[in-house]
């Protein structure tokens, strides 16, 4: 445990019946997450996409001016992800990294990116600042971040602790979305 964040990766079977679930649209319609933050041409990050439920809704927002770049521990996961992104037609607006645990792999990203989401993940990264730091420092100026936690995952104490590590590290609370079932916020660097 960093941070008061615990270190649990969601394993892939849990995509197969959660994260990709059709079903998942109820609760979380990438659009009226997403669709008043990315527009056409964003550079788009986004750790842990798990078998890309957002991915490739973001993918369409940026459209082929666009760039969506995820990243993740699990290479399953990205396999999966890479096949649906080919069938979605969307594969040459995605970019896919696989990473090690120990940070985001994004440092050619500073300074380039207008949105980053962190949706349902940060809770299971191992140092929370680090993740906070190197997402800061991918974003542009007026940047924006939304990040979401579970609140069944994720307590009141631990995501106002998150929001104290992002801003220190530069990001900025904006608005906290109301997301069913998630502690979120909106976060700008300045």
């Amino acid at each position: 445990m960093s941070d008061g964040h615990a270190h649990h990766v969601c394993p892939p079977w849990i995509g197969y019946f959660l994260l990709a679930n059709p079903l998942r649209r109820v609760l979380y319609s990438p659009q009226s997450v997403l669709g008043a933050l990315v527009s056409e041409g964003m550079t788009v990050v986004e750790p842990g996409p798990g078998m890309g439920y957002f991915t490739l809704a973001l993918a369409r927002m940026v459209g082929p001016r666009g760039r969506v770049v995820v990243m993740d521990i699990q290479p399953r996961m990205l396999d999966v992800l890479r096949r649906r992104a080919r069938r979605a037609g969307v594969q040459d607006r995605i970019d896919i990294r696989l990473i090690q645990a120990d940070g985001l792999g994004i440092a050619d990203m500073n300074g380039k990116v207008d949105f980053f989401l962190a949706f349902a993940m940060v809770h299971e990264v191992p140092d929370a600042r680090r993740f906070f730091h190197e997402a800061s420092a991918s974003l542009k100026n007026g940047g924006k971040m939304l990040f979401s936690e579970p609140s069944g995952h994720v307590g009141e104490t631990q995501f106002a602790r998150s929001l104290e590590i992002a801003a220190a590290e530069g990001l900025h609370l904006e608005s906290r979305p109301a997301i069913r079932s998630n502690r979120s916020a909106l976060l700008i660097r300045k």
